[in-house]
């Protein structure tokens, strides 16, 4: 007879770290068949939006935000957020009654853990509120900007230059000299 296999939950104190990143699932850890039913849950709820999403969804339209765009029920490994914005590495949630704090809590972690800042806001305040909501969101937008602007000098500080601007300008006059 053979020995019998039970589900193993992983402890709650191992889901703090960031979830690896492979080659499988759309450079996720996740299979297709898992990504595609995510992908077709998204697209269900597209297509039914709460009042606040909706309202919300409509001032984004309308807004003129550049390169900074917002997809409703955007897919981001195996979380699906209500608003995000892939240029920003951004992600907003928004809280409905009678929804899973700690599930939510869960998610917003692990995605903070690749890189993706999450700002929660209440669907009650975007219906009562949706001026002080906007301004809110102006203001993560800047912070999420100015955090990035910030990680890219970081980045070329640290990296050593090949060629120096000086040595640049002077390869290109000697090539228009011959």
């Amino acid at each position: 007879m053979t020995e019998r296999k039970t589900l193993q939950l992983r402890d709650p104190s191992e889901s703090d770290t960031a979830p690896a990143i492979r080659k499988k699932g759309r450079g996720w850890e996740i299979s297709e068949k898992r990504l595609d039913a995510i992908h077709d849950r998204a697209r269900a709820m597209r297509r039914e939006p709460t009042p606040a999403h909706q309202a919300l969804a409509e001032r984004f339209a309308k807004a003129d935000l550049g390169r900074y765009t917002f997809k409703r029920h955007a897919v981001i490994g195996s979380a699906i957020v209500d608003f995000g914005c892939h240029n920003l590495g951004m992600a907003i949630a928004i809280d409905e009654e009678g929804q899973d704090d700690q599930i939510a809590r869960r998610r917003d972690k692990s995605l903070e853990a690749v890189g993706i800042r999450v700002m929660r806001i209440r669907a009650s305040d975007i219906l009562e509120d949706m001026d002080a909501v906007l301004h809110r969101i102006t203001a993560g937008m800047r912070m999420r900007i100015a955090d990035k602007q910030e990680a890219r000098r970081r980045h070329n500080a640290s990296r050593p230059r090949r060629n120096a601007p000086d040595e640049q300008t002077h390869r290109s006059t000697d090539a228009q000299d011959r």
